[in-house]
């Protein structure tokens, strides 16, 4: 009887502490943002993803920056063995031979 009472106690402790982290999680996402500051910080979210589309690349990089990044891509490629003509997105192919061995107490 007594277990049965903890146990049941428990159980509705632990599902307040749920319920609370969920509210708690969920109430920003809920709410309109009312800080000037906030909406300026959604508005550029959304215009970012309006412009960026769903492409990896940067985002209106300057012609400085275009310059900066091919040359890393170069060096990179030089230094992990791609040449021109090599593609360095394909996985390399590997071919393993037997070795020869001589043979030994061969019977004639």
């Amino acid at each position: 009887m007594i277990s049965n009472q903890l146990f049941n106690e428990a159980r509705r402790t632990a599902r307040q502490v749920v319920n609370a982290r969920n509210i708690g999680i969920l109430a920003p996402a809920l709410q309109k943002a009312t800080d000037p500051i906030q909406q300026l910080f959604l508005d550029k979210l959304k215009e970012y993803k309006s412009k960026a589309g769903s492409g990896y690349k940067l985002f209106e990089p300057s012609p400085e920056v275009q310059k900066e990044l091919k040359s890393e891509l170069e060096k990179v490629t030089q230094q992990y063995g791609g040449n021109a003509g090599v593609d360095m997105t394909k996985f390399p192919s590997f071919k393993f031979t037997d070795p020869k061995i001589d043979p030994i107490n061969m019977e004639k």
